[in-house]
């Protein structure tokens, strides 16, 4: 099986500083001459503030932005305005491939991503031409955990349900069985992929009285196992054991769509199924027909293939599937801490020193 999770060192990790970075003590702001001088840099969204503020604030670089959170720069636009540029800034939404990057040119030498995730970018081509690459990690590892355990109890409770019941009229006498749902306690959770959002989530959920914790991964991590007291198991074990099964794994090309009928076939038919780590993992087809036949209980989802999923989508149709638009790291504190690594890590990248999160390629 894949590389499910990074393979950093594993321990407990501090805040990250996601401050202005004082690359420019003193400087607040430049004269024509100068500003022909600095790094040109393209930003394909409107980021959060506490980005912007650090770009505009750090005299260091000229930067042109997309001004838009609605709505993604057009691919056309994208391909026009990347040209010459020194530095790019952007989110998930933006595929940076081989036609990008020659759009660019040879001037462009540090790429920014407001994400956690790289499936958008094409490493190979960054590393044949020597662009580094920034990203943010661990920054939204408590707002998906959060996410992760609301999804879950959304899903395994029928809250989504419920609420419409109640406001359709559906809410008539009291029924011994009517819109039961299944409990944590003493229930076995299983984590596909074990990081520091595996373990956070499994740490949010202890107080719910979980009987056990279990996991997959290509390899054991005792380290990160032994704060959450898990058990490492076979994949196979995973969905036979797993009353819960949390998906926390990266999206890579051995993991694409590993959550399929041969998963689905071997999980207990009261089991729930949450996926807030990348719409690729699953096999939405396979996933689809374990839920309309009841081969599982029912499944929560933040991420889809595609994004967003068609409203006519077949997973839509079902009471027993909760859908969610990719949240799980949407509060106001990780998005703006989100875009301040972000622009921080390309104004390091701009001046030759070390990011703080860097992908080594």
């Amino acid at each position: 099986m894949a590389m499910l999770c990074s393979r950093t060192a594993l321990r407990r990790l501090q805040p990250i500083c996601v401050s202005q970075l004082k690359v420019a003590e003193g400087l607040t702001s430049s004269t024509p001459r100068e500003m022909s001088t600095l790094p040109r840099v393209y930003v394909t969204r409107q980021i959060p503030p506490e980005g912007l503020k650090i770009l505009r604030e750090s005299g260091k670089v000229q930067f042109e932005l997309w001004d838009s959170d609605d709505i993604s720069v057009p691919r056309k636009e994208l391909l026009q305005r990347v040209r010459g540029v020194d530095g790019l800034l952007c989110v998930l939404t933006e595929k940076i491939d081989a036609e990008l990057l020659d759009a660019a040119g040879p001037n462009l030498k540090v790429l920014s991503t407001m994400s956690v995730g790289f499936d958008h970018l094409s490493l190979d081509q960054l590393k044949k031409r020597g662009i580094r690459v920034g990203y943010t990690p661990e920054v939204l590892t408590d707002s998906v955990a959060e996410l992760t355990v609301a999804l879950l109890l959304t899903t395994s409770r029928r809250l989504v349900e419920a609420t419409h019941e109640a406001k359709t009229g559906g809410w008539g006498t009291w029924r011994t069985l009517w819109l039961c749902g299944y409990e944590l306690a003493n229930s076995t959770v299983g984590i596909l992929g074990l990081g520091r959002i595996g373990v956070a989530i499994a740490e949010r959920l202890a107080p719910f009285k979980v009987k056990k914790f279990i996991y997959t991964d290509v390899a054991p991590r005792p380290e990160l196992a032994s704060i959450i007291n898990a058990e490492y198991v076979s994949f196979d074990e995973l969905a036979k054991q797993s009353d819960f099964l949390a998906v926390c794994c990266a999206l890579t090309p051995e993991t694409k769509e590993i959550c399929n009928k041969n998963l689905f076939s071997k999980m207990k038919n009261t089991s729930i199924f949450i996926n807030t780590s990348r719409g690729g993992v699953v096999n939405q087809e396979d996933l689809y027909q374990a839920l309309s036949t009841g081969q599982i209980a029912a499944a929560g989802l933040d991420v889809t293939v595609p994004e967003p999923l068609p409203t006519n989508h077949p997973l839509f149709t079902l009471k027993n599937c909760v859908i969610l638009p990719h949240i799980a790291s949407a509060s106001y504190t990780t998005r703006n801490a989100m875009s301040a690594l972000a622009a921080n890590n390309l104004l390091l990248g701009l001046q030759g020193e070390p990011m703080i999160k860097e992908l080594k390629l």
